[in-house]
């Protein structure tokens, strides 16, 4: 399939299972696609497949269908087996063994039993039909254009989604939608006239377990159907809906649900009509709730026309604010799907406090795989550590994030059809780890690096421990020479890209540092703040309160210093802000040194175009250190106590 040899399941991949004989028991689509991969393995490396029982290396053996995706791994007497008792665990059963490579057919190990943690794993296309006069053809979208859509019409090309399809399904991703948050004309109507257009997209997906689902307007019943309300209390504007998802479930069995984001950045909602979120999304969860589908509720309602002057309005307690109260009255298939920070997905911001304060409602937990404010795929920053931490935080005192997320976790794709995938080659390494994590909320995002490095770029000396050496601290790279402390931001409005230290400084959309000649950082303290940090439970609302106590490295996002306060490393954050941004500069000049000597180990055309964005990560990381350095010396009058050139 074009474009795999450039990602994890190159041909070399399938060496270990296509030398040998394996027997596939079991019946029904998945199984068939499990014996096709089997089989052009054997074609490829001499191997045979067979659904004929006798003496066999390896056998998958599907013994029913329960609809689940676990399976259990084992080898005993010089066979290795997985079973399952659901077709996708049959499916994550076969890729499971081809990660282990060689080692599934070395040693002997009792049967384990592996089971995904959530339930859904789950990526957002932020992909437009046609393109948008600012946004272009994907919105945040840095490695070319969609893989379904092209000049204002599905692409006829099934063969890449398909392709794509066997790539999610390799690390554990088992759902899918197909289109923008930010619904606009042409994608509205993929609910109605254009439905074929999607069920053409389900089912390339469909023969790797991926289930489609689409994002949709709150005002479909009037910019589709012509009704004059979109009121979800309305008789009419439910039954509208009703009969639409019939339509949907007819063309799409499997349909996966809707996608919504309300009354947010512009789009419609319920608060139109007087209604809560909960009215809107519980009017959406009874359309889809006869055919087993869900509606993930964006929870990213702000105030995004703010007075800048209004130190009391804080964009980081509006999701809280907005939702707690609804606690308990959603629909058991309405998931509210939260951001895993409060603001935007920044290279630091704390865990949203709305994740551990909402007992009664099922969470879907949100990443952003693209690299919207890391880099782009232009800067090399793998965000596995960043996601593990969130994940494994204890936010209400008992539970971590990843065991709250009862509704799913869910990334916004990083994927274009660039030959790369991705844009960056190394920003694979974001897409494959978020659907590992989001199999296995605790595991090491260490494990799953390696596991990518691996199927990607093989095993030859010295290349892994290279690639190790260049993508571990890269997220940490970033973060010293960008927005220091947690402050966040410093970007240059609307594209994102690149330092502009007060671009969003006078805005409305509420993004601020309050840099001033005595000091920097906002003040969201109970006692002299916007109050955010008391929508944290104990012990973090103690621990985020005081200057302190607070971490240092979010210690500008919940208090505003002086530029001389001291910091718990012992250094000041004028010293840390001058030091780490010249330490990450070097740090980007030693990984792209390093990526350089790897050249005889890495196949041209990919080490080319990584070597090509090193250079690019480079000039941009000295634009950083230089505009950050320069304001804050210019603010704080302090110098640099190692007397380096800031200008």
């Amino acid at each position: 399939m074009r474009g795999a040899d450039h990602a994890w399941l190159p041909d070399g991949a399938f060496r270990p299972i296509g030398t040998r004989r394996t027997l596939i028991r079991g019946s029904g689509p998945l199984v068939d696609t499990v014996h096709g991969e089997v089989a052009r393995a054997c074609e490829r490396f001499g191997g045979s497949a067979t659904r004929d029982p006798g003496p066999c290396d390896l056998v998958l053996e599907l013994n029913g269908e329960d609809g689940s995706e676990g399976f259990a791994y084992g080898r005993r007497d010089g066979s290795t087996t997985v079973t399952a008792s659901g077709a996708r665990g049959l499916l994550y059963g076969l890729f499971h063994v081809v990660r282990l490579g060689e080692a599934a057919f070395l040693e002997e190990a009792r049967p384990v039993r592996h089971e995904p943690r959530l339930a859904l794993r789950m990526l957002d296309h932020w992909d437009n039909v046609t393109v948008h006069p600012v946004m272009g053809q994907v919105e945040r979208g840095y490695a070319g254009g969609s893989l379904f859509w092209e000049d204002g019409r599905a692409r006829g090309d099934l063969e890449r989604v398909r392709a794509y399809g066997r790539l999610l399904a390799a690390c554990g991703i088992n759902a899918v939608a197909v289109n923008n948050v930010n619904v606009h004309a042409a994608e509205a109507r993929l609910l109605t006239g254009r439905l074929g257009e999607v069920a053409d997209i389900a089912g390339a997906l469909r023969p790797y377990g991926i289930r489609v689902h689409l994002s949709v307007t709150f005002a479909a019943p009037m910019v589709l159907g012509g009704l004059p309300t979109a009121d979800p209390l309305d008789p009419g504007v439910s039954a509208w809906w009703a009969e639409a998802t019939a339509r949907v479930y007819a063309a799409i069995p499997d349909f996966g649900g809707f996608v919504v984001k309300a009354d947010s950045e512009g789009q419609p909602g319920p608060f139109a009509y007087g209604r809560t979120h909960a009215d809107g999304a519980n009017m959406l969860a009874a359309a889809v709730q006869p055919y087993g589908g869900t509606v993930h509720w964006r929870a990213f309602v702000y105030d995004h026309r703010q007075d800048w002057r209004d130190r009391s309005t804080d964009r980081a307690r509006a999701a809280y604010d907005h939702f707690v109260p609804l606690d308990g009255e959603f629909a058991g298939n309405a998931v509210l799907q939260v951001k895993h920070g409060p603001m935007d997905f920044q290279v630091r911001e704390p865990v949203s406090p709305l994740i551990g304060a909402m007992p009664g409602t099922r969470l879907a937990v949100e990443l952003q795989a693209t690299q919207e404010y890391t880099g782009q795929q232009r800067h090399v920053c793998w965000l596995g550590p960043m996601w593990s931490e969130v994940l494994r935080f204890g936010i209400d005192g008992e539970s971590t994030v990843g065991e709250l997320a009862r509704g799913g976790l869910v990334a916004v794709s990083n994927v274009g059809d660039d030959p790369f995938w991705t844009g960056h080659p190394l920003a694979q390494a974001n897409l494959y780890t978020f659907g590992r994590l989001a199999w296995e909320p605790g595991g090491d995002p260490h494990r799953f690096l390696d596991e990518w490095i691996r199927l990607t770029f093989g095993s030859a000396p010295g290349l892994a421990a290279g690639l190790r050496s260049i993508l571990d601290g890269s997220w940490r790279t970033y973060e010293k020479y960008t927005a220091p402390l947690g402050v966040g931001f410093m970007v240059q409005p609307g594209h994102h890209y690149g330092p502009s230290v007060d671009g969003y400084e006078y805005s409305p959309w509420g993004t601020y540092h309050f840099a001033d000649r005595d000091g920097v950082g906002v003040d969201r303290s109970v006692a002299t703040g916007t109050g955010y940090a008391g929508q944290y439970a104990k012990p973090w609302a103690e621990v985020y309160e005081s200057a302190e106590t607070c971490p240092d490295e979010l210690l500008l996002f919940f208090h505003h210093v002086s530029y001389e306060h001291m910091l718990h490393s012992g250094k000041t954050v004028i010293q840390h802000i001058y030091d780490t941004h010249f330490e990450g500069v070097a740090e980007v000049e030693a990984a792209r040194e390093l990526w350089s000597s790897l050249a005889g180990l890495v196949d041209p055309e990919r080490h080319a175009r990584v070597a090509e964005r090193f250079g690019e990560q480079l000039r941009s990381a000295r634009e950083w250190r230089d505009q950050v350095n320069s304001y804050f010396f210019r603010k704080s009058g302090v110098p640099d106590e190692r007397g380096r050139t800031i200008y």
